[in-house]
């Protein structure tokens, strides 16, 4: 929730960021000048600054980023995951006072205050984040202007009285009104496309349609409330869900949607917010994680092979499945399931492979906008799962 009363903000303008618990951090506005409201997790990213913001997964929330300087290469049209930023509001330490990039356009802070993003600068970030990590994300809220005048009481009253994230369902909010296809052709493919497939956008970063693009993948984007009719109208070769911000709990549409296609035996690909729906289709629960996980220096191993991936990370909520395993999955009609990634921070889950229908998942995002490559791979193995189906199938039919 944003109440932006004025224009860009005056570096001078008096700021304050309040916490839940009623921790209180004062500095001087950024970006847009006026109120905002959300949930308070931190970044750890050194870069992707313009990626970050623009992620949909980060509908409602204010991102604190433990990167002390922010901003110096600027922003540009090309970088954007989305269509507009997403971020609720927008706390930096340090920033530019100008931006200095060859590829740059304009300054982030005035991309911020153009789209009415509120956020804080001149603030301890460090403190901010040792202050989360020891009680737990929770909501605030960035007053600047006249709204910073207000008595800290006050002001704290507002922000308890917004809603929390758990029990929120974000994805129809943030997700395309109508489908639309990306094709290969235009993401440097110069033969036919090898496969299509259906991904509902949950909140979708446009990186990741592009990935399958320049692999030889048509990929029909679909909007969130989308059904199996809808789904199998473009005759998919496979099935993806993408990231997503809000708490998995609520998307009893999608996993409905997942169980379905499942059951027709489609092949199924997930990140993220999709990992989280996997894991409740086959029967498992999430659960809120204490301050999540958020950046793009996150340590996962591969289970199956014994390999490190460093992967870009944005999720406040996991599964909740059993570590050794394989396991028949509660929903027993879906055989056996196994946890085929895990965190080397926490052991919490980051990846879901079933043994014996053709899908898998994984919670953080191989399509690196912003971040490491060291998990594109899982896009050639989505691709190598439907290539197995299809000639499976057709043995079948013989």
């Amino acid at each position: 929730m944003t109440d932006v009363t004025n224009g860009a903000a005056n570096h001078s303008t008096p700021a304050v960021l309040v916490l839940e618990d009623g921790r209180v951090f004062r500095g001087r506005s950024y970006g847009a000048v006026g109120t905002t409201l959300g949930e308070a997790v931190f970044a750890t990213g050194m870069t992707g600054y313009q990626e970050t913001i623009t992620d949909p997964s980060y509908d409602r929330q204010i991102v604190v980023q433990t990167a002390p300087h922010i901003g110096n290469t600027g922003v540009n049209a090309e970088d954007p995951e989305s269509t507009r930023i997403w971020v609720a509001g927008y706390v930096v330490r340090d920033p530019a006072r100008r931006p200095s990039n060859w590829r740059s356009e304009g300054s982030l802070d005035d991309e911020l205050a153009r789209q009415g993003v509120v956020g804080i600068q001149g603030v301890d970030t460090r403190a901010i984040t040792r202050h989360l990590r020891e009680h737990r994300t929770m909501r605030a809220g960035i007053f600047s202007g006249e709204a910073a005048e207000r008595s800290d009481k006050e002001l704290l009253d507002e922000v308890l009285g917004s809603a929390p994230m758990e029990g929120s369902r974000l994805a129809e909010e943030v997700s395309v009104d109508e489908s639309y296809t990306v094709e290969p052709r235009d993401h440097g493919w110069e033969d036919e496309p090898r496969f299509t497939i259906a991904a509902v956008d949950l909140g979708i970063k446009s990186m990741t349609p592009h990935r399958f693009a320049e692999r030889g993948v048509r990929v029909h984007v679909l909007p969130a409330s989308s059904t199996l009719d809808d789904v199998k109208a473009v005759s998919p070769d496979g099935f993806f869900m993408s990231n997503g911000p809000g708490d998995p709990a609520t998307a009893d549409a999608q996993v409905a949607l997942l169980r379905s296609v499942l059951d027709e035996h489609i092949p199924y690909f997930g990140i993220c917010f999709g990992n989280q729906i996997l894991g409740r289709a086959l029967g498992f629960g999430t659960y809120k994680l204490r301050y999540g996980h958020r950046g793009i220096n996150q340590p996962v191993m591969d289970r199956r092979t014994g390999k490190v991936e460093i992967t870009s990370q944005n999720h406040g909520f996991a599964v909740d499945a059993p570590l050794d395993g394989p396991t028949t999955a509660p929903e027993e009609r879906y055989g056996r399931v196994e946890v085929s990634h895990v965190s080397l921070n926490d052991q919490v889950v980051e990846g879901l492979a079933c043994l014996d229908i053709p899908a898998f998942s994984v919670q953080y995002h191989p399509e690196a906008a912003a971040g490491p490559h060291d998990a594109a791979y899982l896009f050639d193995r989505f691709i190598d799962l439907m290539d197995s189906q299809k000639t499976s199938q057709s043995e079948e039919a013989k």
